[in-house]
This record gives C-alpha cells, sequence and structure tokens, in this order.
C-alpha cells in the first residue's frame, strides 16, 4: 500500500499514470554517483525508477549515501610532487587538503 492512496492496488496507480502519460520503469543499478565541484555522492544498494512523463525523462534514487573525496588528476600530483620535490602521496594530500587547488597545494608544501 502507498501511504495516503487509500489502500488502492498498486497496478491500478500505475494504469491510471499510464493514462495520463506517465510511465516508469525500475532500473537494475548497482551504485550511482553524483559527481559535484566538491566532491562526489555516491549511493550504494540504490533503487532508481525512471520516470518517462510526456518526453521529459527523470530518475528518483533512493539508498545508502556517503561522500566521497573529489577526484585529483594524477598529472596534477605530478606536477605538485615534481614542482615541490615532494612525495606523489604527499601531493596527493595537499590537494585534498586544498579541493585541488594547485597554487596552494604548492604553496603549502613550500612552507613546510
Amino acid at each position: 500500500m502507498i501511504p495516503g492512496m487509500n489502500g488502492l492496488d498498486p497496478r491500478k496507480i500505475n494504469a491510471m499514470m499510464k493514462q495520463m502519460g506517465i510511465e516508469n520503469k525500475e532500473i537494475d543499478a548497482k551504485r550511482v554517483v553524483i559527481e559535484t565541484d566538491n566532491g562526489n555522492i555516491i549511493i550504494t544498494n540504490p533503487s532508481v525508477t525512471e520516470i518517462n512523463m510526456q518526453g521529459n525523462r527523470s530518475f528518483q534514487i533512493a539508498g545508502d549515501i556517503s561522500e566521497g573525496e573529489k577526484e585529483i588528476p594524477e598529472e596534477d600530483v605530478v606536477m605538485v610532487s615534481e614542482t615541490s620535490k615532494i612525495s606523489k602521496d604527499k601531493a596527493k594530500e595537499l590537494l585534498l587538503e586544498t579541493s585541488g587547488d594547485i597554487a596552494e597545494a604548492i604553496e603549502l608544501a613550500n612552507k613546510k
């Protein structure tokens, strides 16, 4: 039963939605990643529903949410490492600390 639907059968609801031009289907997804400028939002064990309403597609996603670190390109790590004469691990750590800002990471490396 769907809350607030007063005992309506989900099959009848889907049939009514289809009559209104709204179709939905479940998507078998393993993981959903939303990339943002500040890092990634990772949804594991997702329940994903695609909703198609008169040609407009949208997705409803539910699941276990965690936030991942912003990915740092390898070339940025190498640049900071070589410029500051520090290890790649330390360079990556500084880039994560500075949200990927190469100049700030180099500046921090040179202060330490």
